[in-house]
């Protein structure tokens, strides 16, 4: 088994951009704490992150042969990228989506999601938690 997880557009700024909303914890901290976690599990995980919207869509497409799980935090691209909407559909592999804060408690225009539809499940407002629960959904999804 192989979880992709997928990080967007300043993602790469955790623990140092509005801390109040998205806690002090690293993307490099949450990142060791799944490897442990796969580890652990027997798991291969790939992990990446990119401002790029062109970008998070290939690395969609490309999971379609390497991958058995997608856990994307799409932050901003969320809620306006029909173009990642379309790759998680056309890539088919179940795919989970993950945001630290719950975007439906923030700001009107982040609460919808493009790509919720196309997603087994979202996972919002854990703080670094949200990637946690989603690497045992990710699991759970391969037990079924």
């Amino acid at each position: 088994m192989k979880i992709l997880f997928l990080n967007g557009p300043n993602l790469n700024l955790l623990g140092q951009r509005q801390p109040e909303i998205y806690g002090r914890t690293t993307l490099a901290d949450i990142e060791g704490r799944l490897r442990e976690k796969a580890t652990q599990a027997g798991v291969e995980m790939d992990f990446r992150q990119t401002n790029i919207e062109g970008e998070l869509v290939t690395w969609i497409q490309e999971a379609r042969r390497k991958s058995s799980v997608i856990v994307i935090n799409a932050a901003a691209y969320t809620h306006t990228s029909i173009a990642l909407r379309d790759a998680i559909t056309a890539a088919e592999v179940p795919t989970i989506e993950i945001h630290l804060s719950n975007i439906h408690a923030r700001e009107e225009f982040r609460h919808q999601s493009l790509i919720a539809a196309v997603c087994r499940g979202q996972i919002a407002g854990f703080g670094a938690g949200s990637y946690y629960l989603a690497f045992d959904a990710a699991l759970l999804l391969q037990a079924t």
